[in-house]
């Protein structure tokens, strides 16, 4: 990598506590394929479902090995960090014991989606460290986690999304049924405030399915939201840098059941992910343009994927979400369309490993703070 002259030791974060687990590990699989030995030392940390974390060495062997074909989800495996406590010190980033020759984190990338891993947790943690860690900071993944917020960040920028009402477990009741159905009609969808992969999301017809959506929402966060729902062709695009970020060609999502499930994502592959999207030059440059102001709006760095809804003949581009670590499988959208924009999936993980380190930089310049 231009600018240093040693393998930078990167720290890879998998697994974690939300309902996304599996999905990062199969994302990690991909990363950890995607490091070049001759330019990183990687050290891969898991995380278990009930939140230990794991020095993985099984996935540390794996990945040296590059001969051994590695599995679909990297292996947890391995030594319990801090006396299997869910918060370990802070010498895990450090030299010494975490690292025979010594050598401290350069770089942690945190593939942990979902909750305590994308929502702003874990990123705070990375910041009381000291250590570069790559994504958006505490607020910009916070807010861009949170459904609600995220959507009244759009609203208060100017940008277009699908209406909603969101709900916490004292709001349900007849009033909110009530105003659900005045406000929005049906079809809706519910979901999770908080959650990412479709995980909790239904999509309701009539009232007989709205108050089992809503208590699925609730079992999986305090606060849930419904939607409107829009009949356009689901589109997304890549937002890569932070001066100035810039937006990849759009790609399009044909989900392969009535909308893109779980399992359409990550587990039977019958959605077809189409990159580029076929769109005109004034649509491509308009949702380009469009995915970096929802990405400055949730005041994200590095990397998201921007999605929405492209209503043809109606109020044409609707912004969804933004996802701050989004998949890096082998069938991810995110890759896939830096691939399509002239960026292969190698160039992608080294730069936001450049990006990371960049920001971590000028954010101890600003703070006094010794640089690592």
């Amino acid at each position: 990598m231009a600018g240093h002259g040693r393998r930078l030791r990167v720290m890879l974060l998998f697994g974690g506590r939300s309902a996304e687990h599996d999905v990062s590990r199969v994302s990690a699989v991909s990363v950890g394929r995607a490091l070049d030995p001759a330019r990183f030392i990687v050290e891969p940390i898991g995380i278990t479902r009930e939140g230990l974390w794991v020095r993985a060495d099984a996935a540390r062997e794996l990945l040296a090995d590059h001969a051994q074909a590695l599995p679909e989800g990297l292996p947890m495996e391995g030594r319990l960090i801090g006396g299997g406590t869910t918060l370990p010190g802070p010498d895990l980033f450090g030299p010494g014991t975490a690292d025979p020759n010594g050598q401290p984190v350069d770089v942690v990338i945190p593939l942990l989606h979902g909750p305590y891993g994308e929502d702003g947790t874990i990123q705070g943690l990375l910041e009381i460290a000291g250590v570069a860690y790559v994504g958006s900071g505490v607020l910009g993944s916070a807010l861009a986690m949170d459904k609600v917020s995220m959507k009244r960040a759009f609203l208060a920028c100017g940008i277009p999304t699908p209406r909603f009402i969101d709900f916490r477990e004292w709001d349900v009741g007849p009033a909110l049924i009530a105003r659900i159905e005045r406000e929005l009609g049906y079809p809706c969808f519910v979901k999770p405030a908080n959650m990412g992969s479709s995980i909790g999301v239904s999509k309701v017809v009539d009232r007989a399915g709205l108050a089992g959506a809503i208590a699925l929402a609730l079992e999986l966060d305090e606060y849930g939201i419904v939607e409107e729902a829009v009949t356009g062709r689901e589109i997304e695009v890549g937002v890569l840098g932070d001066h100035p970020p810039m937006a990849s060609v759009p790609g399009e999502i044909v989900p392969g059941a009535e909308f893109y499930t779980y399992d359409d994502k990550y587990l039977d592959g019958l959605a077809q992910l189409i990159a580029p999207a076929a769109l005109g030059p004034a649509d491509m440059a308009e949702v380009r343009r469009l995915a970096i102001e929802a990405f400055v709006a949730c005041r994200c760095d590095a990397m998201a994927r921007v999605d929405f809804f492209f209503e043809e003949g109606g109020r044409g581009f609707v912004c969804n979400e933004v996802n701050t670590i989004p998949g890096f499988t082998a069938i991810s959208m995110y890759p896939r369309v830096w691939q399509e924009s002239g960026v292969s999936y190698p160039e992608l993980v080294e730069r936001l490993v450049e990006l990371a380190i960049e920001r971590h930089q000028r954010r101890m310049r600003r703070a006094g703070a010794p640089r690592r």
